[in-house]
């Protein structure tokens, strides 16, 4: 993982497109899109139903969103988060977040190959504290 990608996605990067977020406060997507929320950044929930999460309209599909993305934080298995990423690049996102033990090197082979900034197997609440000095 290079530290510049986390760096500027934490730093540089608002709108942050949460695949995977529903309404159910018990499941992680949900605290780490409220995390995110809680230091300014936009979030966007990305579910097949589409619910208002946060206070944020949600969408069932990244084609939905009506407006540009910045990171595609993806809370799904390994083995299926790579479409995300290749619909990140479609959508024209700067950034792929994959969370914690979402790992599938192809698709972050075809995203940085594409010219889209990418990290697996972390979080933010776990990179905001390292770059705490930085990160506005």
């Amino acid at each position: 993982m290079a530290p510049d990608d986390i760096r500027f996605m934490l730093e540089d990067c608002d709108t942050w497109a949460v695949v995977g977020l529903s309404g159910n406060p018990d499941r992680t997507a949900y605290r780490i899109a409220k995390f995110l929320q809680d230091r300014g950044k936009r979030i966007v929930p990305v579910h097949p139903d589409a619910p208002t999460v946060l206070g944020e309209q949600g969408y069932a599909t990244l084609a939905d969103i009506p407006f540009p993305v910045d990171v595609v934080d993806v809370f799904r298995r390994s083995e299926a988060a790579g479409e995300f990423a290749d619909q990140a690049v479609a959508i024209k996102a700067q950034a792929v977040w994959f969370q914690l033990g979402v790992i599938d090197e192809a698709a972050y082979e075809r995203t940085v190959a594409a010219g889209v900034r990418m990290v697996m197997d972390t979080c933010p609440a776990i990179e905001w504290p390292r770059l705490a000095g930085s990160v506005a």
